[in-house]
């Protein structure tokens, strides 16, 4: 008798819990973003839910994981699951990563586009990395990046984006916040990029970073503040 009322204690408490976590949140999508970089993709990111001041409590914004895309993805899962099994899962999960030279790149978009619940799982990816789509916020290109001796894909676009961004450190935070002026501009270039990709049978380069971004923009319409 005693254990039965400790059992049904601990799930009215449980319950309790879920309310006031659902209470504290607003009325769109709960987000979870899973980033390869443990901080310049999640400060931006960030740095994009303060400046439309979007809802804490709706968006989880992660770096704490392996930076391998499939560790990534075996992150998001896991962390769907939870909760999932707590009562309140997330509406969407965007997994933030590069092609740049990983071996499971490949491997991860496969997971991903084949995850459920279907259209959940999303994959936000950059080729070859996030840089990429920082450049485009000055400058329309679609050059392909390949590897050179001591000259990584990843350095080649980080050169390319010093041209306008002298100061830029990867970490570094403010980044969405100085950009926002140009960030139509970015999304044009991306899906004109893409559209290029298509027509050339490559990805290379390409982004999905614009996606996610109109995404979370959307939410504005729906933010009571």
């Amino acid at each position: 008798m005693g254990t039965d009322n400790l059992f049904h204690k601990r799930k009215a408490r449980q319950a309790s819990s879920l309310e006031r976590r659902k209470a504290k949140r607003a009325p769109y999508a709960k987000v979870l973003i899973v980033c390869e970089g443990s901080k310049t993709e999640p400060h931006y990111f960030q740095g994009l839910k303060d400046y439309y001041q979007l809802n804490g409590a709706n968006i989880e914004i992660t770096g704490d994981c392996d930076s391998s895309p499939d560790s990534i993805c075996q992150f998001a899962f896991r962390r769907y699951a939870e909760e999932k099994n707590a009562g309140d899962p997330f509406d969407r999960v965007y997994c933030v990563f590069d092609k740049d030279s990983h071996e499971t790149y490949d491997l991860a978009c496969r997971r991903i586009a084949g995850a459920t619940p279907k259209d959940t799982f999303l994959a936000v990816t950059s080729v070859p990395c996030f840089e990429y789509w920082l450049l485009l916020h000055f400058h329309y290109s679609t050059a392909p990046y390949e590897s050179l001796p001591g000259n990584s894909v990843g350095d080649q676009v980080w050169a390319d984006l010093k041209k306008y961004m002298p100061h830029y450190q990867k970490g570094g935070k403010g980044i969405f916040a100085e950009l926002a002026g140009q960030l139509e501009h970015a999304k044009s270039n991306a899906k004109r990029a893409n559209i290029a990709a298509l027509q050339h049978h490559t990805d290379n380069p390409s982004t999905q970073i614009h996606e996610l971004v109109e995404f979370l923009q959307g939410m504005r319409s729906t933010n009571p503040i």
